[in-house]
């Protein structure tokens, strides 16, 4: 989303009086690939582009491919394969192995239809989307279709059997969570569309204004999520402190949800160093539906809040546990503030993407995957001799 954000802010300050413009996509893998399907970049006839479709490899054969677009005003679909260490037709050798396909949009802001202006739209959204496009086949290349969680669909495809077959399993990108390129035949036509699920940001709560939450808020914004911090004291909430925040909030702990939308794209970070006031709302993210709560502090903290909700007669289920981070962060060895920060971000990252946060050398499969429903857990390894010693975090 973040590299979406930044396409479009691009893209508005684009003077196309002067300039023309094409979107870059990344619609199928593969082997192996730098950029995942779903991969964009901007690109204007002055050689510039904001975004990316590999590590450096394929941009600049995507512009000269792309000023053919603009004055075409036709989308292309491009093939790369990158499996050859000798591969000359970009003048430089890959060695990537895989094979790549680009869909190349010309961009045209004349065009209500253009993938930009629709791509705007999904900025605002908390729920997350599914859009389907046609990058190969004899008709409609670069049209799209777009889905809703509440089955809402928005189109500029004039064929509705093929429009049919596509709702049909839009729909089931909701639930595998998998952006995947199909093939389909209709009235013997081979046509190949990439259906993507596009999630909302992550939206952060830091709840705890203390000096060790400002590496966190500025980590968080860096990687495009939405930040929010707030704190009973006024003190610790000052502008200076979170210049990059999104929103400060003087909020008293009985109000949290009142004042918060904490959805299940929401992550909630409790580090007010204050243990009642983190117990508190603790009680109260709970009954929302968060799936990430991080308490910073050592776990007896936690379990001292335990033993007080036992006595209160309020008794955490097995998601609850699932979801609550008790020492909070990734084992990475972090002391100073923002190494603490790094850790929990990436705690963040790896819980939203349902990965494990280990070490990706002892992972066998495709470093990009993200299937929810994998039991595909990462190999631990610890240092020989280090001694155990208590969580503080």
């Amino acid at each position: 989303m973040k590299d979406l954000r930044a396409i479009i802010e691009a893209y508005e300050k684009v003077d196309f009086s002067q300039r023309k413009a094409a979107l870059a996509t990344v619609v199928k893998v593969r082997g192996s690939s730098y950029r995942s399907p779903g991969a964009r970049m901007l690109i204007t006839d002055d050689g510039r582009w904001i975004g990316s479709i590999s590590g450096g490899c394929l941009e600049g054969d995507a512009l000269r491919k792309a000023r053919a677009v603009m004055m075409d005003k036709k989308p292309m679909a491009v093939t790369y394969d990158t499996r050859e260490e000798s591969n000359q037709n970009l003048g430089i050798g890959l060695g990537c192995n895989g094979v790549i396909d680009v869909l190349i949009e010309p961009v045209d802001p004349t065009d209500p239809l253009n993938p930009i202006t629709q791509f705007r739209e999904l900025l605002h959204s908390d729920k997350p989307l599914a859009l389907g496009t046609i990058f190969q086949g004899p008709a409609h290349v670069g049209q799209k279709i777009l889905m809703k969680s509440n089955q809402s669909i928005s189109e500029n495809l004039n064929q509705p059997s093929l429009s049919n077959l596509i709702v049909q399993d839009l729909k089931t990108v909701f639930d595998s969570r998998k952006s995947e390129a199909k093939k389909y035949s209709v009235t013997s036509q081979e046509y190949e569309v990439f259906l993507e699920l596009i999630q909302p940001a992550v939206s952060l709560i830091i709840f705890g204004g203390g000096f060790d939450a400002r590496p966190v808020s500025e980590l968080a914004k860096s990687l495009g999520w939405t930040v929010s911090v707030t704190d009973e004291c006024v003190a610790h909430i000052a502008p200076v402190f979170f210049p990059t925040a999104d929103k400060l909030s003087l909020c008293q702990r009985e109000f949290i949800d009142r004042d918060f939308n904490i959805n299940a794209h929401t992550a909630c970070v409790l580090m007010s160093h204050n243990y009642e006031y983190d117990r508190d709302v603790l009680k109260k993210l709970i009954r929302t539906e968060t799936p990430y709560i991080g308490i910073l502090g050592p776990r007896k903290r936690f379990d001292k809040m335990l033993t007080e909700f036992s006595e209160q007669g309020l008794t955490l289920s097995e998601y609850d546990f699932q979801r609550i981070h008790s020492p909070i962060g990734l084992d990475i060895g972090a002391e100073a503030p923002d190494e603490i920060a790094l850790s929990i971000i990436a705690e963040i990252q790896s819980k939203f993407t349902h990965r494990s946060g280990g070490f990706l050398k002892y992972h066998s499969g495709p470093i990009h995957q993200r299937d929810p429903n994998s039991d595909q857990v990462f190999k631990q390894v610890y240092l020989e001799g280090a001694s155990e010693k208590s969580a503080i975090r």
